[in-house]
C-alpha cells in the first residue's frame, strides 16, 4: 500500500550514496544492517530508494559512516563521481608518458 493510499501525500524521492559508502568500506549489507540494528533487506530497500529512512535511522547511518547526513542523502540526484573527480562528464583520465615513467 502506497502512502497516498493511506491519505498521505507521496513522499519526495530521496537519493542516497549508501551503496558507494558501503563499497568504499568493504561493508556488506548484512554488516551495515547489524551496525544499524535493522534487517539487511531494509538496507537494500534504502539503497534502491524504495524506502525513506526515519530521521533517527538517517542519523545512525551518518554516524556509522562518519559523514554528515547531507553526504549520504539528498533530495536531488548526486552528480556522478567522475564529474566530481575529473570535472567533466564521461571523461576518462589518460596518462601521459611523463606520468607513467
Amino acid at each position: 500500500m502506497k502512502s497516498a493510499d493511506r491519505g498521505r501525500p507521496e513522499a519526495s524521492p530521496l537519493f542516497n550514496r549508501l551503496a558507494v559508502l558501503r563499497a568504499e568500506r568493504g561493508m556488506s549489507r548484512q554488516a551495515l544492517a547489524e551496525a544499524l540494528g535493522v534487517n539487511y533487506q531494509t538496507v537494500g530497500y534504502l539503497e534502491r530508494g524504495e524506502y525513506n529512512p526515519s530521521l533517527e535511522l538517517a542519523f545512525k547511518i551518518s554516524d556509522v559512516f562518519g559523514v554528515p547526513i547531507e553526504a549520504v542523502f539528498s533530495r536531488t540526484p548526486f552528480p556522478p563521481l567522475s564529474t566530481l573527480v575529473y570535472g567533466r562528464t564521461g571523461a576518462v583520465p589518460t596518462l601521459s608518458p611523463e606520468t607513467t615513467a
